[in-house]
């Protein structure tokens, strides 16, 4: 019986060994750094730019009316910014 603990204590180990870069970044992943006031800034300008381009494409198509009224206030509140 106690042999039978050790291996399976053993292929366990080996287990977590091959797996812990899915294991580490599953349970803890890397938290978005930025390391100035500056690149957040930036980041969050770059961030604010797509989500503008992606509803201006949409309405680019088939005009205002393709968009929802919550896509209309949210290209309202980006454009204020």
């Amino acid at each position: 019986m106690s042999e039978v603990l050790i291996l399976v204590i053993i292929v366990a180990a080996v287990v977590l060994f091959f797996n812990r870069e899915w294991i580490k970044n599953r349970f803890f992943p890397k938290k978005h750094t930025n390391y100035t006031i500056d690149d957040q800034f930036n980041s969050d300008k770059r961030d604010r730019e797509k989500e503008i381009d992606r509803l201006l494409s949409k309405m680019g198509k088939n005009g205002v009316n393709d968009l929802s009224e919550r896509e209309r206030k949210r290209l309202d509140e980006l454009s204020k910014m």
